[in-house]
């Protein structure tokens, strides 16, 4: 677990591992500087719960890298101080890594907000298993609060969760793990992610852009004839994080800079084609439509 200012839903979290009906398991928590109550309730419990503190805010990337490296189990699990796990998680997918080949093995999960809306995982995405490294680099399909990841799959990378990420570390680390590695499925929600406001993932999505288009420069360097072997899938990830850039342009106000970002797109990719046209339109209202359509739990 690793946690920054998390007094609020940490306890929850917690108490969402010892609920498991699993019991073979300890919490390494990696507190990143926290100034508030965080080291007080980690401390209130048992000695399956193993407390450490860094000296200062490094960020979530090196922050999760001295978690990992607290880590005594041939498995490791991640849950982040807001979310939350169902009680069989553990049960269920342990017995997955039964077969030598997988390296991660993951679930469903379900988003909830504080307005009680709630929605699958799976309503948006379309998960793959196997050796699907393709199908994860070009259309991200993990909740990290649903994987598990073995141990000795990890050992084999140069490199753990990317230092200075703080957004896309562990899709990074999971994707190249899948390069090697199968991944395998209970097909069930077994982890609730918590959407709120402050999270991170809606609060720096401008930063999640730039942090894609460094994997994808790292790519090419570690990954064999990369450019000539995934040229589809390259072409997909480059149009998806051109989208969101569209986007952080069209939310900041600069909406010619979004169209812009659009036009090479504009007639061979429909979401880009779809956005540029929505930019012409107030985005309160683009909003709400979209809102009603789809019942969003998502903040704006």
């Amino acid at each position: 677990m690793n946690c920054y200012n998390g007094e609020k839903y940490l306890r929850e979290a917690i108490d969402s591992v010892y609920s498991q009906t699993y019991k073979d398991w300890e919490i390494v928590l990696w507190d990143d500087g926290s100034i508030d109550d965080t080291g007080k309730i980690a401390q209130s419990y048992d000695a399956k719960l193993r407390y450490f503190k860094g000296e200062k805010s490094v960020g979530l990337g090196q922050a999760r890298n001295w978690g990992v490296e607290k880590a005594n189990g041939e498995l490791i699990a991640f849950l982040d101080q807001d979310d939350i796990w169902l009680p069989t998680k553990l049960e269920k997918q342990i017995p997955l890594f039964d077969d030598p080949e997988v390296g991660i093995v993951f679930s469903d999960a379900i988003f909830f907000n504080e307005a009680g809306k709630t929605k699958k995982m799976s309503s948006d995405l379309k998960f793959h298993t196997g050796y699907c490294f393709p199908h994860l680099f070009c259309e991200y399909f993990l909740g990290i609060e649903t994987v598990v990841i073995r141990r000795s799959a990890l050992d084999t990378l140069d490199m753990w969760f990317e230092p200075s990420f703080s957004l896309s570390e562990e899709a990074d680390l999971f994707t190249r793990i899948s390069y090697k590695w199968k991944l395998a499925m209970v097909e069930e929600p077994l982890a609730k992610w918590r959407i709120h406001s402050s999270g991170w993932t809606w609060k720096l999505n401008e930063r999640a852009v730039i942090e894609r288009d460094i994997m994808l420069s790292k790519y090419y360097k570690i990954i064999p004839d990369f450019a000539d072997k995934y040229a589809r899938e390259i072409n997909i990830f480059k149009a998806s994080n051109i989208i969101s850039k569209a986007k952080n342009c069209w939310k900041s106000g600069n909406t010619k800079e979004a169209r812009n970002c659009l036009v090479p797109l504009l007639f061979n990719n429909k979401k880009a084609f779809v956005l540029f046209w929505m930019t012409f339109l107030p985005q309160d209202v683009v909003y709400n439509v979209i809102s009603k359509l789809k019942g969003s739990i998502y903040p704006i």
